[in-house]
């Protein structure tokens, strides 16, 4: 299983980064999807998931409104479009495989994290 996160970079406040993960090494297309990120200091947080077959979705409080996440399952890739970014995004963004549970979001904590992409929001 792998996973490998690209379209971080460097943008300022107010701007927009389209984040893209390619899947590898599973049947994409019957797994949930979820991007989380990591700030220097903070623990990771879910930002965003989507369910496997209806693609309904769901966002952190702090991204819900900016951010959407979507899914190309004959690519085997999810996205993360992020627009009015604030300088709080910043943070190594990551994507995982995961299931629901309890009406939540879980990742499937077998999986080794994919090396993630640098999202930095500073003028």
């Amino acid at each position: 299983v792998q996973f490998v996160e690209s379209g971080g970079g460097l943008v300022q406040p107010g701007g927009s980064l389209r984040l893209s993960c390619v899947a590898s090494g599973f049947t994409f297309s019957t797994y949930s999807m979820g991007w989380y990120r990591q700030s220097p200091g903070k623990e990771r947080e879910l930002v965003a998931n989507i369910m496997s077959a209806s693609h309904i979705t769901d966002y952190a409080d702090s991204v819900k409104g900016r951010f959407t996440i979507s899914r190309d399952n004959a690519k085997s890739t999810a996205y993360l479009q992020m627009n009015s970014l604030k300088p709080e995004d910043t943070a190594v963004y990551y994507c995982t495989r995961g299931y629901y549970s309890g009406g939540s979001y879980r990742r499937l904590n077998t999986d080794s994290w994919g090396q993630g992409t640098q999202v930095t929001v500073s003028s």
